[in-house]
């Protein structure tokens, strides 16, 4: 099973709405997918579950079976990692999201340099996310698991990371992106260099994540288009992204001249779909699948159909890159 990870620390560029309609796309082709929520806002839960079925995950008191639940007996210091419980919606496997996860970075943060001791435990509780992702990938015999995480650099993304192959940004076109970039390419590099120092260092018989983290590329999400091409105000940001990607993620030299519609790291360019959007929450489905009866009537069918071949195209390369 491959594991990806889709990371920018800006957030509303529409990162879980990236992974929500790719678990979809993938789901379609074919593939046995696991999506993890490994955000604490818990969005790519929201999107896939129904108000009522969520609030059987999170009652009064402890959540139970969210991603969460199988690490808390680690964290309590009452035994290791149970067996997630993996909640299925139609043909595809999620790990439910849990609001308390953001009360698990303390933790994280304390244990990742005891990981330099070769302490056990620490190794067990920096690597839980990717053993609940493991066992849960095999519980479901997944081909892919796609991991949100939040919009930030904390220890609950460090981990987050450690557990996935391939990283895909996400990016608006516009001046924040483009500085959240230029923090997280080093970061993201510091957290893959900080991980192989700590792996000599693991205990005897334990099985721990190999923490690749490699950049897959970018994802320009939501530009607006006129006449297929992006509008100006937008335009001039897109033409800033190739040099800035190679740049702070790559650790290359000058890209000066690299267009988006040239750069192999480009994964593709996601327009701004409009009214599908609050279309496809209300029905509760992707918006490539959406039909008349949800309104999809008019003009909407041919964006549907568009937004179908992006992501059908998008899926592809994502395979082809990741293989």
């Amino acid at each position: 099973m491959k594991t990806i990870a889709f990371f920018n620390n800006k957030g509303g560029v529409g990162k879980t709405a990236l992974v929500y309609h790719l678990a979809w796309m993938f789901a379609d082709q074919g593939w046995s997918i696991l999506a993890a929520d490994l955000d604490p806002q818990a969005n790519l839960s929201t999107m896939f579950l129904q108000e009522d079925r969520l609030e059987s995950f999170w009652p009064e008191g402890r959540s139970t079976h969210t991603v969460l639940a199988p690490i808390r007996p680690l964290l309590d210091g009452e035994g290791g990692i149970e067996a997630p419980y993996v909640e299925e919606v139609d043909d595809i496997g999620l790990l439910v999201g849990d609001l308390a996860l953001s009360g698990f970075e303390d933790e994280l943060s304390a244990q990742w340099p005891k990981c330099l001791e070769g302490n056990k435990r620490a190794f067990r509780v920096i690597g839980a996310f990717a053993e609940v992702i493991r066992r849960a990938g095999a519980k479901r015999e997944a081909d892919l698991a796609l991991v949100d995480v939040g919009p930030n650099l904390g220890a609950i993304n460090r981990a987050a990371l450690i557990a996935a192959d391939h990283v895909v940004v996400p990016l608006g076109p516009d001046l924040f992106s483009l500085k959240g970039l230029q923090n997280l390419g080093p970061t993201l590099r510091q957290w893959r260099e900080g991980w192989e120092e700590r792996l000599p260092k693991t205990p005897s018989g334990m099985e721990v994540p190999e923490g690749k983290m490699e950049p897959l590329g970018y994802v320009v999400m939501q530009h607006s288009v006129r006449l297929d091409r992006p509008v100006k105000a937008y335009g001039k940001w897109m033409q800033r992204i190739p040099q800035t990607y190679h740049h702070s993620m790559l650790a290359e030299v000058s890209q000066d001249g690299l267009s988006v519609d040239d750069d192999r790291e480009c994964l593709a360019e996601l327009k701004d779909y409009r009214s599908l959007m609050p279309m496809a929450q209300e029905a509760r489905k992707p918006m490539f699948h959406l039909k008349p009866a949800d309104g999809a009537i008019g003009s909407h069918v041919q964006a549907v159909k568009s937004c179908y071949r992006d992501f059908r195209d998008l899926a592809q390369t994502i395979n082809v890159r990741a293989s």
